[in-house]
């Protein structure tokens, strides 16, 4: 048995990601510190078992997000949640604009892109 532990992405400015996954998720601060010898911070923020590790280089750049036809371009991060209908509002409260709402078996969902070009898939299971 496997289980996904952590995703690590590239951010522009890890503290404010991290702020409004807290918010959004209920989640929390792990670990942060300086990452890759000195040459940029991370932060770790999820649950006690997985979490998404935000690395923010000294400096970045932003460019056309290509997903879904680059080859080894993430596509997006699926969250699960209990009250799907709680986290699109929290969602909404940040500034984020949801769509793509679906609902198919196994459960419902919606997407949604923040200012890093991260798109996120929220689930909830029946």
């Amino acid at each position: 048995m496997a289980r996904l532990e952590h995703a690590n992405i590239t951010e522009g400015d890890a503290a404010k990601t991290a702020a409004w996954l807290e918010r959004v998720f209920g989640w929390s601060i792990r670990w942060e510190g300086p990452a890759l010898s000195g040459n940029g911070f991370s932060t770790h923020v999820g649950s006690e078992v997985d979490y998404l590790a935000l690395y923010q280089p000294k400096t970045t750049t932003c460019g056309t997000r290509s997903s879904y036809s680059k080859q080894g371009e993430l596509n997006h991060v699926g969250i699960v949640v209990e009250n799907l209908a709680v986290v699109e509002a929290a969602v909404r409260a940040e500034g984020y604009e949801p769509h793509s709402h679906q609902d198919y078996e196994p459960g419902e969902r919606f997407y949604f892109s923040d200012e890093n070009e991260i798109e996120y898939e929220i689930i909830a299971y029946d």
